[in-house]
């Protein structure tokens, strides 16, 4: 979680950082964390973050939603992969 720590946070129930907390973010619509406070594209996005949505956000979050404000880029596929993966851990045991 190095890549993402500096901006967000990813356990159950931690407060927000300049992003929003990860945690659960593998399959929730995009703007929809209660209580953070989205840009108007992120609110009216509509879309579900899984890979589709994840991998060319987190390559250039400006250039697939423009006006975004995540400024983040990660060019390397292999630690897109593997930052998915993880994320797809973080959730709620069944």
């Amino acid at each position: 979680m190095t890549s993402c720590g500096t901006c967000h946070v990813a356990e159950s129930g931690a407060p927000d950082r300049q992003g929003p907390n990860l945690f659960g973010v593998y399959g929730r619509k995009a703007g929809t964390l209660t209580g953070f406070k989205y840009s108007d594209i992120l609110k009216a996005g509509g879309w579900v973050w899984d890979e589709t949505t994840l991998d060319p956000w987190m390559e250039n979050a400006q250039a697939v939603h423009p006006g975004t404000i995540m400024n983040y880029r990660q060019r390397d596929a292999d630690k897109r992969k593997l930052i998915l993966e993880f994320l797809k851990t973080l959730k709620a045991a069944p």
